[in-house]
């Protein structure tokens, strides 16, 4: 496997927003990583997969007191919490960042058969024995890389808010995906960091920790908020429309297998 030459790619999206990701990682683990610049304090939105040092590679623009929000603690989105000093999770699963036990999973086998069929059936087919397809220098084990223990400064629950001195986000309770994934609104641009609570891909249902029912309430609260753009977990950032539009798609369908409430929400 090759080395890559860095292993962090950024793009800013305006003057407070960077998005960072890991380009040598495939788009089923690809985990975007927000960068929000505030005036006291600054916020991460996720921490991709611990490979390489997330600190030392954006330290350029990690200049001040930086609260590093976890959306959930599946392994993509926490393997570098544990290199912030102030760290937030929601309250129900603050127990597995602190113990570190979110699986990596790296490799095709850390996948059992039936996830691999799901994956294959909603457009993330797994097609190579590993997941990334660079490492970030000639010692790295792939086989030995695991989630790192990250006990949370701060377990937070709906309705809590993180100050940045210029700017507010509201803590969303959003599960489904997983038992405590949150997003972050904020109310005055409509600007929502949504985690996997959505995105614009293939939202994953069968996988451990994975709630249909809970699933069903977050979209229909979502489809409802009067957003300007979702920043998601994975993909593209999409507006209002594409959020409803994504969410009605998976309520009609979910509905249609039996698996919402017939009439539960209209278009």
């Amino acid at each position: 496997m090759k080395i890559a030459d860095r292993w962090f790619e950024r793009r800013r999206i305006d003057d407070d927003i960077t998005l960072i990701w890991e380009p040598h990682v495939d788009a089923l683990i690809r985990c975007n990583i927000w960068h929000v610049r505030g005036r006291d304090r600054d916020m991460l939105v996720d921490t991709g997969l611990g490979i390489a040092s997330l600190r030392s590679a954006a330290r350029d623009i990690f200049d001040k007191r930086l609260t590093a929000v976890a959306t959930h603690t599946h392994f993509d989105h926490i393997g570098g919490m544990h290199e912030f000093d102030e760290r937030v999770v929601h309250e129900s699963e603050a127990a597995i960042m602190a113990d570190g036990s979110s699986p990596m999973m790296l490799r095709s086998c850390n996948f059992s058969e039936a996830e691999l069929r799901e994956l294959r059936d909603v457009g993330y087919p797994v097609e190579r024995d590993e997941l990334i397809s660079a490492v970030p220098e000639a010692a790295f084990d792939i086989a030995a890389h695991t989630t790192r223990p990250a006990p949370c400064t701060w377990s937070v629950k709906e309705g809590d808010r993180l100050d940045l001195g210029n700017r507010s986000f509201e803590v969303m309770h959003l599960p489904g995906h997983s038992p405590g994934s949150i997003g972050l609104w904020e109310e005055t641009t409509g600007i929502l960091f949504s985690g996997d609570a959505i995105y614009d891909g293939a939202l994953l249902t069968n996988f451990p920790g994975a709630d249909l029912s809970d699933y069903v309430r977050t979209m229909l609260r979502l489809r409802e908020l009067p957003v300007r753009v979702v920043h998601g977990g994975h993909e593209r950032s999409f507006g209002r429309e594409r959020l409803r539009a994504i969410a009605d798609d998976y309520l009609h369908a979910w509905e249609r297998a039996g698996m919402a409430p017939a009439g539960s929400f209209s278009r």
